[in-house]
């Protein structure tokens, strides 16, 4: 079991709900990590339930410590404004002050690509790149972070951007690939659009590549052909965990920054 006083990162999916006390040190888990099933309807109060509950499992690392929480959608000051694989009754509902008053503990919650790319710029494939970096998850959307000299610059929705006429994630995500039956070679020549259209409007240092397809990234990055290095993400699915523990300390050290307090 993790010691006392470690922040906690939890990470909310349409199928599973996973949360593990964090080592910032060395960013990487301190325990085993909890899985529990997604509840259906996953509706605000029954997945805030389960939230609680994997803050219960991980008794010894209750403390104080703040408690990070990504959700599949735009979060604006802990007040989700969109619900991707979770029940539309999110849409309006303050998870951060409800989440704090259920369990006790500071809680920040962040959109799960921007807690991804957060995790993988400090303690991943990132590497501290200093600049614009851009992190793409590829799964049934496009999932988008941008990263500026290590300061999140949250809620990008880059994977609507109109490409060929149409939304980008329709043609270009994983999911296209997989729907259409496209080789790797056709499903490369979508995500060169893609990248190719990024990088003329942001002009990043750095693209990194996450979601489950960034395991077979030597079988469709070699054959983009684009002038902004692009690299796999290497945390996978650890670093929604670790990117909202991160960003739960953060914050947390803000707001008590601002408050006056030592």
């Amino acid at each position: 079991m993790a010691g006392k006083g470690l922040p906690l990162g939890i990470d909310v999916g349409g199928s599973g709900i996973k949360g593990a006390p964090v080592d910032l040190g060395k960013g990487a888990f301190a325990a085993n990590r909890l899985r529990t099933e997604t509840p259906q309807p996953a509706t605000p109060e029954a997945v805030c339930a389960v939230i609680a509950d994997i803050v219960g499992h991980f008794g010894e690392a209750r403390g104080d410590a703040p408690v990070g929480v990504t959700i599949p959608g735009v979060v604006r000051h802990g007040v989700v404004q969109t619900a991707a694989n979770i029940d539309t009754s999110w849409i309006g509902f303050d998870a951060e002050a409800y989440l704090a008053k259920e369990i006790g503990r500071p809680v920040h919650v962040v959109n799960d690509a921007d807690a991804a790319g957060v995790a993988e710029l400090e303690y991943g494939a990132g590497d501290h790149t200093k600049g614009l970096v851009i992190l793409t998850t590829l799964g049934t959307g496009i999932g988008t972070a941008l990263l500026y000299d290590g300061e999140l610059i949250p809620n990008a929705e880059l994977g609507h951007i109109e490409m060929n006429g149409g939304d980008a994630e329709r043609q270009a995500a994983q999911s296209a690939q997989e729907r259409e039956n496209l080789s790797w070679e056709q499903w490369a020549a979508r995500l060169h659009d893609y990248y190719t259209h990024l990088e003329s409007l942001l002009w990043p240092e750095l693209f990194l590549v996450g979601g489950g397809v960034s395991t077979n990234a030597d079988k469709f990055l070699p054959l983009l052909d684009i002038r902004t290095p692009i690299k796999a993400a290497t945390l996978r699915n650890k670093a929604g965990i670790i990117g909202a523990a991160h960003l739960a300390v953060t914050e947390a050290a803000k707001a008590k920054a601002k408050s006056g307090k030592k």
